[in-house]
């Protein structure tokens, strides 16, 4: 074989020379799996506990509400100390979670309080993880592999979470123990990974925790018009765009799907994302990133209008599948972006607030979602949805002129 034809190999993989990231990711798919096994199963747990829909909404508000009061907290400490450290007991706490969760199921519950409880912890273990995962990529490559390190990253987690909740599933459907021990020896394994991984260099921050240290995290962002831009972006877009809350009222009332209808319409997001981010490790963006973030932002509001106004199965399947990939490629820019242009002793810090961005844009877009559809419609809901989307991509072009801009990934140039 030629040097010209290994060359795309070698740059497709480009990330995994280095086996500190390889331990990173495997540690980060086998969490992110294992999470996914215990998200299916104790919404299927609890709902059979109790029958309540409002329950359901509980799971994820309790999880998520750790990273929003903890934010100037597990930011610091991500930058303050050894992030492979902070990952490796996180995910040993995550892994005590999972085990409580199938004593409990082993010794008979009644109601879903000591899983709310259980769930907290598992949100706290998460809150601390987050940050400190996503600012140690910086540290395990050098610079001009991060941008393909980001691309099989982001492919972990999307596979992850394409198969993670069909294996739930199925082994809920054996018994709630099997799910519940899986999960906690997957997460197991994913500790070891992370101790394995050889204890890379890192801006550590020496001075004493101060309030303006704190929050320096915050005033980075807001100093940093590029940062600012690409962290808001993904907060409005999502917030209005977000459909995935009303999957289930496509599946059964418009498409006339049913349940494994609704597991397609799930998985075709991620289908998009796996194939685009295969090219993208292999095919990096160059050039004109800025552009490419604002464009592939709108066409994510328009693949949403699509999949909105859709009543053909096969349309609509697709239709999420483009939604996917356009989200992955502005994941991919805006994840580059933000790692390599923070300063390392900032980067726990502004993760830290990215993932409350992000988490919030999640949770308040499904909730956006839920009202408007409960109001109006669940066609009108991801309609007015797909046209926000598409309304924030062109105001943060015109506002963020830095960012729209901003033409290759690896500098400020």
């Amino acid at each position: 074989m030629t040097p010209e034809a290994q060359a795309p190999a070698e740059q497709r993989y480009a990330a995994f020379r280095h086996r500190p990231f390889l331990l990173y990711w495997l540690s980060r798919f086998l969490a992110t799996f294992a999470t996914q096994i215990v998200s299916v199963a104790v919404a299927w747990q609890i709902y059979d506990l109790t029958r309540d829909p409002f329950d359901l909404g509980l799971v994820g508000i309790i999880q998520f509400a750790p990273s929003l009061l903890l934010v100037l907290v597990t930011g610091a400490v991500a930058d303050r100390f050894g992030r492979r450290l902070i990952m490796g007991f996180s995910a040993a706490l995550e892994t005590l979670c999972a085990l409580a969760l199938l004593v409990l199921t082993l010794h008979g519950l009644t109601g879903p309080g000591p899983i709310f409880a259980v769930l907290a912890v598992f949100g706290v273990a998460r809150a601390f993880f987050g940050p400190a995962s996503a600012s140690l990529v910086a540290n395990l490559v050098p610079e001009e592999d991060f941008a393909n390190a980001v691309a099989w990253n982001s492919s972990a987690w999307q596979l992850a979470t394409i198969v993670g909740p069909v294996a739930g599933g199925l082994l809920y459907g054996l018994a709630p123990e099997a799910a519940y021990g899986t999960a906690a020896a997957l997460i197991a394994a994913s500790t070891l990974f992370i101790f394995a991984i050889p204890k890379p260099a890192q801006h550590t921050l020496q001075e004493q925790p101060t309030v303006r240290t704190l929050f320096e995290g915050f005033a980075y962002i807001w100093r940093e018009k590029i940062v600012l831009g690409a962290v808001s972006l993904d907060l409005f877009a999502v917030l209005l765009g977000g459909a995935v809350a009303l999957m289930p009222v496509y599946a059964r009332d418009i498409l006339e799907l049913g349940p494994w209808g609704l597991g397609l319409l799930r998985a075709a997001p991620g289908m998009g994302a796996i194939v685009v981010a295969i090219w993208l490790a292999g095919h990096p963006i160059r050039d004109h990133a800025g552009i490419i973030l604002f464009a592939f932002v709108a066409l994510f509001g328009v693949f949403t209008g699509i999949f909105g106004f859709s009543s053909m199965p096969w349309l609509s399947i697709a239709a999420l599948a483009g939604l996917g990939a356009a989200d992955m490629v502005s994941v991919y820019v805006r994840e580059t972006l933000i790692q390599l242009w923070t300063p390392d002793r900032l980067r726990g810090r502004v993760n830290a607030v990215n993932m409350v961005f992000v988490g919030a844009s999640n949770e308040l877009g499904e909730f956006r979602a839920g009202m408007m559809a409960s109001a109006f419609g669940a066609v009108t809901a991801v309609a007015f949805g797909a046209v926000g989307a598409v309304a924030v991509a062109g105001v943060w072009a015109w506002a963020f002129p830095a960012l729209r801009r901003t033409r290759r990934l690896d500098g400020r140039t």
